[in-house]
């Protein structure tokens, strides 16, 4: 019997399954799909706000700036791709400085620090790309950005290093109640536990209806980007932000922690759970929202549209601590924007629901942070001699684009968590996300899937169920 069971292996899930790890407690992770961080996690604008959005007093605000900071302690410790650069929130006419200014009075309520009002030629010295309608900005330092599954990963492996289990492709079909238990039936398997975190993200209202915690529905939202190539990361310094609405933080142009320039995303409602397709009207509707924003984007260097969801809620703060109807069910639903900003710090607080539910735990001696991931490109000359002459392989570069090598990949597949898949591999090395978008390295990587894990090439994956790469073989060349 597990004391904990943790359902969903999203960012959420894996904060919580890391804080977990640091206690003599024994605990898993139930995941439906192949992998860690392929929901809502994989597709986002990879934002960690400063926390002057959320109302004072919600947890969302508290989470918010603590998450902030835990999350620049991490990146830094861990090696994840991060880049402090600020955030700007820009105003174009009287009504928007306004709201500029009550964002300032929040933002100070919630406890952000350095932030500060600026007018339209200091913005325009910060930021010269932008339209000359501007008229200033609310300017916060701590704004920055990150890559949203190492972030999961490196969560999930220090989480597994220190004894977490992971079971993937366990879709969680059915959760009895016991008196001082719980069985959750996941991939043909039971499971029990003493305590049950829900953790599922866009399924999360279903996971609660299984057991009778249905006091909250989830209501998708539907987000669109486009991803310019590394040539266009001139057009903006700093995460620049229109004046948010009632449907979100708007659309926005910003610099990713790789390097790239993301605009977006629209919203949309009424989505399927699973609808992650890009629309003509979508995308159109980002590229005349963001023309406000800045002229100067070129859409020629797109390499590449997305979707992603939104697990948006019937309620306006995040859902988080034991359900009032199922004594020992802890909810972590509705976790919408800031939640990658806040994951880190809702596994902190995870810790504190647990323990006033009546858990009982003794913090170890022995936890460590899992292994960093190597990044061969950011290496000097002499530590990447070093390692080619330790390891060959690290000589070989499979990914062009992103100068990643064979013996990044064969570190990512001797990890805790193995990747079965060519995004599998992508998330964790980078490779398959350049110019190119894997046209180049994808053939070689399927390749080394098929020799680590002894496959024939028509059982690799290129992401989720059924998106097979190979259907079958042609025969030989005449």
């Amino acid at each position: 019997m597990y004391d904990v069971i943790i359902i969903g292996g999203g960012v959420c899930g894996a904060a919580i399954a890391m804080y977990l790890s640091k206690y003599d407690i024994s605990c898993c992770v139930l995941e439906k799909e192949n992998d860690v961080a392929v929901g809502t996690t994989r597709a986002n604008s990879g934002i960690v706000h400063a926390g002057y959005d959320p109302e004072p007093e919600t947890l969302m605000a508290r989470l918010n700036v603590r998450g902030n900071e835990l999350t620049e302690e991490f990146c830094i410790k861990m090696g994840v791709p991060y880049k402090k650069c600020g955030s700007m929130v820009i105003s174009f006419n009287s009504e928007d400085e306004e709201h500029i200014q009550k964002l300032y009075e929040r933002g100070i309520i919630n406890g952000v620090r350095g932030m500060e009002i600026i007018n339209k030629e200091e913005l325009l010295k910060r930021e010269p790309h932008l339209s000359d309608t501007v008229t200033g900005a609310l300017f916060a330092p701590s704004g920055a950005v990150v890559n949203p599954w190492r972030l999961c990963l490196a969560m999930c492996e220090t989480a597994a290093e220190n004894g977490v289990e992971f079971f993937l492709e366990c879709p969680v079909t059915a959760i009895e109640k016991l008196p001082t238990s719980f069985i959750v039936t996941a991939g043909g398997k039971q499971f029990e536990g003493k305590y049950v975190v829900n953790a599922a993200g866009l399924y999360s209202d279903k996971i609660a209806e299984m057991v009778g915690a249905n006091d909250f529905e989830i209501r998708p939202s539907k987000g669109q980007y486009y991803l310019l190539d590394k040539t266009s990361n001139w057009i903006v310094n700093s995460v620049i932000f229109q004046c948010p609405t009632e449907k979100g933080k708007g659309v926005l142009v910003s610099p990713t922690a790789d390097g790239n320039i993301i605009v977006g995303p629209n919203a949309e409602s009424g989505n399927a759970r699973d609808d992650v397709s890009t629309t003509r009207e979508g995308l159109e509707f980002v590229r005349q929202e963001a023309s406000k924003t800045t002229e100067k984007i070129n859409y020629r260097e797109n390499i590449r549209s997305f979707a992603g969801l939104r697990a948006n809620s019937d309620q306006k703060d995040f859902i988080i601590g034991e359900s009032p109807l199922v004594r020992h069910f802890i909810n972590v639903a509705g976790i919408k924007s800031p939640g990658l900003s806040s994951a880190i710090a809702i596994g902190e607080y995870l810790v504190d629901v647990l323990g006033d539910c009546g858990l009982i735990m003794y913090q170890k001696h022995d936890w460590k942070y899992a292994k960093p991931q190597i990044c061969f490109a950011e290496l000097s000359n002499e530590e990447k001699a070093e390692y080619c002459r330790k390891n060959p392989k690290f000589g070989n570069v499979v990914c062009r684009c992103n100068t990643v090598t064979e013996g990044e990949i064969l570190e990512a597949l001797n990890s805790h968590i193995k990747p079965r898949t060519l995004d599998g591999v992508k998330r964790r090395t980078g490779s398959g996300m350049g110019r190119c978008q894997g046209g180049f390295c994808g053939e070689k990587i399927h390749e080394i899937l098929c020799n680590y894990y002894g496959l024939d090439p028509k059982e690799i994956l290129w992401d989720k169920e059924t998106s097979y790469i190979v259907a079958e073989k042609v025969g030989d060349a005449q």
